[in-house]
Formats: structure tokens, C-alpha cells, sequence
């Protein structure tokens, strides 16, 4: 390359800057490491992030049980391979697995349309605001301070440069949102009211009474969730507007913090504004059911002055785990499963003094009396027990609370072990 651009070494190729701004010293990084050694050192990471640990810990990405099945289907070379099925004539498979996520979505939420995944559910709080902006004509959102407090900030991040306003609510003394003070703050330039249910105390909201209000000023109400498995047994939020959320409780593994699969589901008369991808049923030439991409106004193609979003991707692989575990579960089964996890946090909280007294899933708020949250979980590390999330780091009012998440995959003997470690704190 040198030779053919007329320069004899690298350092021609900046040559043109200062010296003062040039780096004339080697990195002062490692060698690199051989592929055995990168194995081991993340094998010695397992052991010390939780290899043999229980845990309480959920706040967004929750312990479940993985069934086999997901592997097996997600492992095959023409799933784990593919990415954009463009060609839709050599694309059917991955088309029709994407439209059965969609309808499966659309049956979970109680929404008419899905599109086939986001990034995550951080991503789809913002993605699902812009599009309330865009289908209001209003400039400001308001979003519940009991959302989950990343998503909070990653819709902050996207909307700093949007000239999107955004307004925090309050939550009451029983962990749910202000009724009353969401009254007050909606004005004619509300786009959207945003709600987390259950929410991040793992605290069921009143999505009824709360979209009655966002409609009668004619703003758009967008509901989230976290705990997908919650949807097995809560009635879907069928007063949203928009319903986005995160899967990563369906057999998607908590892998240090990703990569998961976000949704945005919505009513049909919008879906013109949902942002991604979408799968559509059509006919091939002969008269066949046929898949294919459809209303496609993506910024890396077609019509890209008309494109919804910034996101050009979608987590086809994760949806597809997603996917197979809704299969594998079915109706019942989902329904079963989130009676566990009821059953499970019911039996925790009874030996727990709570912060809030609404109904919950399978998370809740403990409180701890004297003994910081932190020196309860120092203690249940020796346990080789996980505890949860101390709430002091994202709402300084909680700082002896601490955020307890119990699924099917929690022992009755560690739970007794959590209480202990509270009862002498």
C-alpha cells in the first residue's frame, strides 16, 4: 500500500501533523494473550462474579431457568449466521421465525403490532418516545422516576439533542406513581407519559387510571417492563398506547450485562412510526404464505429522508431465543412459571420487613434497620449468597433499602439465609 501511495513508512502518513500532538511511545498496554489464556482468565471472572453463588439480585436482568431447546434451535449454523434477510427468497426461515416473535409479542402486550426487536430495553424507552412525539406534534415527555433508573438516563442521553423536554414523576409512600402530581404536570405540549409496571420496586402500577388520565389530555401513554415473566400472570397493558420492554427473562442469559432483545409493540393505526424492523405476511408468485420486510423506511436504504429511527440493526438471534422459549413454554406453562416466581417473593417478603405495602411480583424492597444494605450483602457473600440491589446508588431517600428479587430458581434454605442475614442486621 505504501509502495502504490509513493510514502516509505506509517509515520508518512501523519507526517503532516505537529510534532507535539504526535505519540512517539509504545501503548502502555499488555502483550496480547494467547487464545488458551483469554479462556482461563474469563473461566477465573466466572468463579469470582457468582460461579456456585445464589441469587437475590434482578433490577432489570433476572435468574431463570434456560431450557435446553434454546441452544440446540439458536446454535444452527442457518440462524447463527444470518443477519439482514433482505433476499426474502432465500430468507423464509429466518422471516418466518421473526414473525411468529412478532405475533407472540402482540399476544404478551395486548398490542395490534410488534416490530422484530430493539436493541434492549433501554434503547426502546427513547425509540418509543420519539415516535409519541412524532405522532403528537408535541416536544415534551413525562416518564414515572419508578422506571427503571438506566432506562431514565438512556432516554436523557437520547433526547438531550433532540429538543425533547423531559419531567420526572414522583412516586407516593406505597411505591407507585403520583396520580395527583401526573394530573398537574400534563399540559398541551405533553407528547408522552411513560410507566414501568411491575416497576422497578417490582410494584404492579394502575395502568387503567393512569392511561384515563395521559388520554384525557391527549397525550400518549407508553408502558414498560423489565420482568417479561410477570406477563404470564399480570393482565397485559391493553390501555397503552406503546408497550416496550426487555426479554431477557426468556432464556436469554444474563452474560455480564448483555447483549438482550428489546420490544416496542403499538396500536395498528401507528405503526407507520414504529421505529426497526418489521416482518410482514404476503404471497409469493405461485400463491404461497410468504414472509418479507416490510414498511421499510430505514436510514441505511430506501426512503432514508423518511426513517423512524437511528437503529439499523435488530437482535435477530437473541428474539430468536425468545422465541423458542415462549414455544416451549406456551401459555400455561408461562402462567405456571410466574406463579412460581409469585409464590417465591411471597414467601421472602413475609420474613422481611418492606419498604412499600403495594402489590409486587417477584421483586420488592426490604428494609434494613442500622445495618447498611451493603454490609447485609458483605455478609451473605460468605454465604456464597447474592443478595440485591442496594437502592441508596439510584434513590438516596431508600439508602436502607435494598431492591430483593425471588424466581423459580431460588431455594427456600437461602431464602431463610436472606432473612437471617436481615433479622441481625
Amino acid at each position: 500500500m505504501l509502495e502504490t501511495i509513493g510514502l516509505d513508512s506509517e509515520e508518512d502518513l501523519i507526517s503532516y501533523l505537529p510534532q507535539d500532538v504526535r505519540f512517539d511511545k509504545a501503548l502502555s498496554i499488555d502483550d496480547g494473550k494467547s487464545e488458551y489464556e483469554i479462556v482461563e482468565y474469563f473461566k477465573q471472572r466466572a468463579a469470582q462474579n457468582g460461579n456456585g453463588y445464589r441469587s437475590f439480585l434482578g433490577a432489570g436482568v433476572y435468574n431463570h431457568y434456560r431450557p435446553v431447546l434454546v441452544d440446540t434451535v439458536v446454535s444452527r449454523g442457518e440462524f447463527l449466521t444470518s443477519y439482514t434477510p433482505y433476499q426474502a427468497e432465500i430468507a423464509q426461515g429466518t422471516l418466518t421465525s421473526i414473525f411468529e416473535f412478532q405475533t407472540m409479542v402482540c399476544q404478551l402486550t395486548g398490542m395490534e403490532v410488534a416490530n422484530a426487536s430493539m436493541y434492549d430495553g433501554s434503547s426502546a424507552v427513547p425509540e418509543a418516545a420519539m415516535m409519541a412525539v412524532r405522532v403528537t406534534r408535541r416536544n415534551k415527555v413525562l416518564i414515572a422516576r419508578t422506571v427503571h433508573p438506566e432506562y431514565r438516563e438512556v432516554l436523557q442521553t437520547y433526547t438531550r439533542h433532540q429538543g425533547i423536554p423531559v419531567g420526572e414523576l414522583q412516586y407516593k409512600k406505597n411505591g407507585r406513581i403520583d396520580l395527583d402530581a401526573l394530573s398537574k404536570a400534563l399540559d398541551d405540549d405533553v407528547a408522552a407519559v411513560i410507566v414501568q409496571s411491575p416497576n422497578f420496586f417490582g410494584i404492579l402500577e394502575d395502568i387503567k387510571e393512569t392511561s384515563r388520565i395521559a388520554s384525557a389530555k391527549g397525550a400518549l401513554l407508553i408502558v414498560v417492563f423489565t420482568e417479561a415473566v410477570a406477563l404470564g400472570l399480570i393482565e397485559p397493558p391493553k390501555e397503552a398506547d406503546i408497550v416496550v420492554g426487555e426479554l431477557q427473562s426468556f432464556a436469554i442469559s444474563p452474560s455480564y450485562g448483555g447483549p438482550y432483545a428489546g420490544i416496542i409493540a403499538t396500536r395498528e393505526k401507528y405503526i407507520r412510526q414504529l421505529p426497526g424492523r418489521l416482518v410482514g405476511e404476503t404471497t409469493d408468485a405461485e400463491g404461497r404464505r410468504a414472509f418479507c420486510l416490510t414498511l421499510a423506511t430505514r436510514e441505511q436504504h430506501i426512503r432514508r429522508e423518511k426513517a423512524t429511527s437511528n437503529i439499523c440493526t435488530n437482535q435477530a438471534l437473541l428474539a430468536l431465543m425468545a422465541t423458542v422459549f415462549m414455544t416451549v413454554y406456551g401459555k400455561e406453562g408461562l402462567r405456571e412459571l410466574a406463579e412460581q416466581n409469585l409464590a417465591k417473593a411471597l414467601y421472602l417478603a413475609s420474613k422481611l420487613p418492606l419498604e412499600f405495602d403495594a402489590p409486587f411480583f417477584n421483586e420488592f424492597v426490604a428494609r434494613s434497620n442500622g445495618t447498611s444494605p451493603e454490609q447485609i450483602n458483605s455478609k451473605l457473600a460468605e454465604q456464597k449468597i447474592t443478595g440485591g440491589l442496594a437502592l441508596g446508588r439510584f434513590y438516596p431517600e431508600l439508602k436502607n433499602g435494598m431492591l430483593l428479587c425471588a424466581t423459580e430458581m431460588n431455594r427456600r434454605e437461602d431464602m431463610d439465609a436472606v432473612a437471617a442475614a436481615f433479622a441481625a442486621s
